[in-house]
């Protein structure tokens, strides 16, 4: 499916508020509205738009660190070890994200998780490296604390305006 401009621009507005009402987003467009809920619902059968969700102010709900934890895991195993390495994740649902990637010292993978405190994260971090001590070597970790000032917060309301220059850039 080719993304056109107005998709681009209901994209933009979607990352900057999801709850918008499809005629609210219509009116700003300048689009009808039964254009407007068909192009979003091609972007949703399409896989564009996967979930719509909420961001949380996470120290106000009892979160005081973000840790992210960087590791080197083998990479042999195959489609055996990655299943179970997302049974092992799914168990836990403080963590948020989890990926393959490239880092320092060759570090391979990535998990992102939220704590109350320190000593739940010390907990967390000993059960994962217990865990995964047999494939898993070379960790680092670092935290974020969310009771300090951050220069700018999580958000993705600038991705859609990102995603619309990188667009016209490749014309």
């Amino acid at each position: 499916m080719k993304i056109n401009k107005k998709m681009l621009d209901l994209i933009s507005e979607l990352t900057k508020n999801a709850k918008k009402s499809d005629r609210d987003i219509a009116k700003k467009l300048k689009i009808s509205q039964p254009t407007v809920t068909r192009m979003r619902k091609k972007l949703e059968d399409k896989g564009y738009i996967t979930n719509y969700t909420t961001i949380l102010d996470l120290s106000k709900l009892g979160f005081e660190i973000v840790a992210f934890i960087f590791f080197k895991a083998e990479k042999t195993g195959g489609k055996k070890v990655a299943i179970s390495a997302h049974q092992l994740i799914s168990q836990y649902s403080n963590i948020i994200y989890a990926g393959l990637g490239n880092g320092l010292r060759g570090q391979n993978c990535l998990i992102v998780s939220l704590h109350k405190n320190f000593t739940d994260y010390t907990r967390f971090l000993e059960e994962i490296k217990k865990s995964w001590s047999k494939r898993v070597c070379d960790w680092d970790t670092f935290l974020v604390t969310m009771k300090a000032f951050s220069p700018k917060p999580l958000s993705f309301g600038g991705v859609g305006e990102l995603i619309k220059e990188i667009k016209e850039s490749e014309k």
